[in-house]
C-alpha cells in the first residue's frame, strides 16, 4: 500500500510515522517524524530495517493517541517495538543483485569458464560460437562478488 492511500485509510489517526531504505546498499533512506518529537518515531522505524538488514521497503506504524503522554522515551520504545512486531511477521522476498557480462573467449577455455560460471551462480543469458580470434561469446548474469572470479577465468593459463 502506498503511502497517500494509507493516510486516507487513517485520517483519523494521530501520527502516521514511516522510514524507507532503497536500492542494494540501502541508500537513499528516509525517516519522519509526522509531528513526533524529532527522531522519536521515524529513526527508531529506519533502526528497525537496518537492524534486519531490509532494503526496498517502506515500513510504516500508524498511532492513534490513547490518552496517556509516553514522552520521548516511550515513544522511541513504542515505535521501535511496533515496528519490529510488524517486521517479525512480514513476509520478506529476497532479490539478488546481478550484473551482465559479456565474455569473449577461446575454445581451450571452455571448462575454465563454465566452472567459473557454476562457481559464481551465475546465470547464463545467451551462448554463441564464430570464427575469428576470440570464437566463444557467453553472456551471463552474475552476483558482484562473482565478477573478478569470472575475469579471472579469462587469463590465459
Amino acid at each position: 500500500m502506498q503511502l497517500g492511500a494509507m493516510k486516507k485509510k487513517f485520517y483519523d489517526a494521530r501520527h502516521i510515522c514511516y522510514a524507507y531504505r532503497l536500492g542494494p546498499a540501502g541508500e537513499p533512506w528516509r525517516a519522519n517524524d509526522n509531528g513526533e518529537p524529532s527522531s522519536t518515531a521515524g529513526k527508531p522505524i529506519l533502526g528497525q530495517l537496518l537492524s534486519h538488514d531490509l532494503s526496498d521497503v517502506l515500513l510504516v506504524v500508524v498511532r492513534y493517541f490513547g490518552g496517556i503522554k509516553l514522552g520521548t522515551g516511550g515513544l522511541v520504545n513504542a515505535y521501535r517495538t511496533a515496528a519490529g512486531n510488524a517486521l517479525e511477521h512480514a513476509s520478506v522476498i529476497e532479490k539478488r543483485v546481478l550484473e551482465t557480462m559479456l565474455l569473449q573467449y577461446n575454445y581451450d577455455q571452455t571448462d575454465k569458464i563454465m566452472k567459473a560460471v557454476h562457481d559464481t551462480q551465475a546465470l547464463v543469458v545467451s551462448q554463441s560460437f564464430m570464427e575469428g580470434p576470440l570464437p566463444c561469446r557467453l553472456t551471463v548474469r552474475v552476483p558482484p562478488s562473482g565478477k573478478q572470479t569470472l575475469l579471472s577465468s579469462l587469463e590465459p593459463t
